[in-house]
C-alpha cells in the first residue's frame, strides 16, 4: 500500500514575473580595456560592445529578461547635444512601449551627470532610468563596472524606484541625477551629491531614505518628444586676475547665455563686469554659479542682480546649470520665468 507523501501534488505560488530592461550602450570606460591588470586609468575607452559587457555578467539574467541595444560608443567627453536628444528620444520611445519596465544606459563617467540631469528633466514617464558607468575597465583588478551594472540592472527592476526620476548607480550608492557630480579623477568612489545619496543598494536589494524634492520628469515643463534642437550655452571659468578677453570671445561663439562660474557666492571680479553688462544687452542671458562646487549662489548679495537683469544658479554646479539652461530657452522666456527655473528644477 503506498503511503501518501505530505505536500505531494501541492503547486506553491508562481514567481512574480521579472522586469523587463533595455540595456543601452554608449561606450565609456565600463566598455573599456586595459593592456595590463593594473591599467586602472590608462587603457583604451569604448572598445567592447554593450552585448560583450552584458556576457561577462551572467548574473543579471536572474534579476530580469534584459534586451541590449548599442546607441554610441564613445567616451562621454565626446557627448554633444546631438547625443543628448538622440538618447533621450530613444528612451522616451522605450518607455512607452508596454514590455519594457525599465531602462539602463552604460555611459562614461565625464559626462554622467550631465547627461542624467538632461533626462531627468525631459523624460515623461515614471518607469526607472538608470545611467551606470566605471572609473576602472572591465580588464583592470577590481574593475566597478560589474557590480555597478548588476547594481544598476536591480535598481531598474525595482518597484522602489518608480517615480523617482532618472538616477545614478555607483559604488553601492543611488544618486538622482539633480544632485551627483563626479567629483574625482580616478578614486571608485568617484560620485557625491551634496546632500547625500537617495538610497543604496543592500545585499543586492535597492533600500531608499530619501525622495528628490525638486520637480522633474512627469512634473516637468520640456518634454523629449518635444524638442529637435538646443540652443547654445557656454561656460565661463573665474579666476584670479582674470580680465574680459574670454567675456567677449564667448559672445563672438554666438552663446545665447553664458554660466559665468565664479569664485565663492558667485563673485565677478571687477574687470569682467562691464563685458558681462554688455553681454546682457545683447540679448545674451549671464547666470552666475559658483566654481566651489557646493551651497547656494545668492540674488543680489555678490552682485546687483536685478540692476544688470542676471541670473543666479540657485545650488547647481555650472555644469549642470548649462543643461538646464539650454532647456529653459527652449520656450517662452524672460528674466522671471527663467530664475525660476533654477529655484523650481
Amino acid at each position: 500500500m503506498d503511503v501518501p507523501v505530505p505536500g505531494a501534488g501541492v503547486i506553491g505560488p508562481a514567481a512574480p514575473p521579472k522586469a523587463r530592461i533595455v540595456l543601452i550602450g554608449t561606450g565609456g570606460t565600463i566598455a573599456g580595456r586595459g593592456a595590463s591588470p593594473v591599467n586602472t586609468s590608462a587603457y583604451d575607452c569604448s572598445v567592447l560592445s554593450v552585448d560583450q559587457i552584458l556576457d561577462g555578467l551572467p548574473a543579471a539574467a536572474s534579476i530580469a529578461d534584459i534586451s541590449a541595444e548599442q546607441l554610441f560608443q564613445c567616451g562621454s567627453e565626446n557627448f554633444g547635444n546631438g547625443q543628448l536628444l538622440q538618447l533621450g528620444k530613444r528612451i522616451s520611445t522605450l518607455l512607452k512601449r508596454d514590455d519594457v519596465d525599465g531602462v539602463v544606459i552604460t555611459h562614461g563617467t565625464d559626462t554622467i551627470d550631465e547627461t542624467a540631469y538632461f533626462l531627468h528633466l525631459t523624460l515623461k514617464s515614471t518607469k526607472p532610468v538608470v545611467v551606470v558607468g566605471a572609473m576602472r575597465p572591465p580588464s583592470a583588478l577590481s574593475s566597478d563596472g560589474p557590480l555597478n551594472l548588476y547594481n544598476a540592472i536591480v535598481v531598474a527592476a525595482s518597484e522602489s524606484a518608480h517615480g523617482k526620476g532618472t538616477l545614478v548607480v555607483a559604488n553601492d550608492e543611488i544618486h538622482t541625477a539633480r544632485d551627483v557630480a563626479k567629483t574625482n579623477t580616478f578614486k571608485q568612489e568617484a560620485f557625491s551629491s551634496p546632500y547625500g545619496p537617495l538610497g543604496y543598494i543592500v545585499e543586492g536589494k535597492p533600500v531608499f531614505y530619501r525622495l528628490p524634492a525638486r520637480r522633474h520628469t512627469v512634473q516637468s515643463e520640456w518634454s523629449i518628444d518635444e524638442i529637435d534642437a538646443l540652443p547654445e550655452v557656454g561656460i565661463l571659468y573665474a579666476h584670479g586676475g582674470m580680465n574680459d578677453a574670454m567675456v567677449r570671445a564667448m559672445l563672438d561663439s554666438g552663446v545665447k547665455a553664458l554660466i559665468y562660474a565664479g569664485t565663492g557666492n558667485g563673485n565677478v571680479a571687477t574687470s569682467v563686469v562691464a563685458s558681462l553688462v554688455n553681454a546682457r544687452a545683447r540679448g545674451v542671458h549671464v547666470v552666475r554659479g559658483s566654481r566651489t562646487g557646493s551651497g547656494v549662489v545668492i540674488r543680489n548679495a555678490a552682485q546687483p542682480d536685478d540692476r544688470y537683469d542676471w541670473l543666479v544658479t540657485d545650488d547647481q554646479v555650472p555644469h549642470k546649470a548649462r543643461i538646464l539652461m539650454m532647456l529653459a530657452l527652449t520656450g517662452k522666456h524672460c528674466t522671471r520665468k527663467l530664475q525660476n527655473a533654477f529655484l523650481t528644477y
